[in-house]
């Protein structure tokens, strides 16, 4: 039995943090978890971009920048189309050949921008395997459609539920796997 899970809310209101705490509970449990997760970068302060991290490998690369020149530009950023593809889809791709959970944090605009990003998210939803996904809250696109009809969950995160959901997600995933919640 598969299931995709989505997660959306607004900027900042700690998606990448429930996330991040749904996989560490997962790997204590000895579930294999693959795909990409994104972090901020901050100077002073100040967002000036964002990372991303092969969850496999634990290879890191610049998703985008405020301070590049070269890529498309979504908003005040130019997101590094070589570093999205060499880590975030090549990560993505092989959590579907090896993880037992998928997680893409984030399916938004940085990221549809590149073509190999959207093919890797095709395999991962062709896996089969069980999904946990973040998908920016207003953004429209194909695929992201596609994730949202495919939902056995799509759970909102907002500053009053932040701390209950990581423990929603995480149950949810272990009944899929058939693992227990407790050892």
């Amino acid at each position: 039995m598969s299931a995709i899970l989505v997660v959306t809310g607004s900027p900042g209101v700690g998606k990448s943090t429930a996330i991040s705490k749904v996989i560490l509970r997962l790997k204590s449990k000895g579930v294999i978890v693959g795909g990409c997760l994104t972090s901020e970068k901050r100077e002073t302060g100040r967002r000036t971009g964002f990372g991303i991290t092969d969850l496999t490998s634990g290879n890191t690369g610049e998703l985008a920048s405020a301070t590049g020149t070269l890529g498309p530009r979504v908003g005040r950023y130019r997101v590094n189309l070589s570093d999205l593809a060499s880590v975030g889809a090549k990560g993505l791709v092989d959590a579907a050949e090896s993880s037992e959970v998928i997680v893409i944090d984030e399916v938004g605009p940085m990221e549809l921008v590149s073509p190999d990003f959207r093919r890797a998210l095709k395999v991962c939803l062709a896996s089969g395997k069980p999904i946990l996904a973040v998908v920016h809250e207003r953004m429209k696109d194909d695929l992201i459609e596609e994730l949202k009809s495919k939902n056995s969950l799509l759970a909102e995160i907002t500053i009053q539920n932040r701390d209950a959901v990581p423990d929603e997600v995480t149950g949810k995933l272990l009944a899929v796997l058939n693992v227990p919640k407790s050892n």
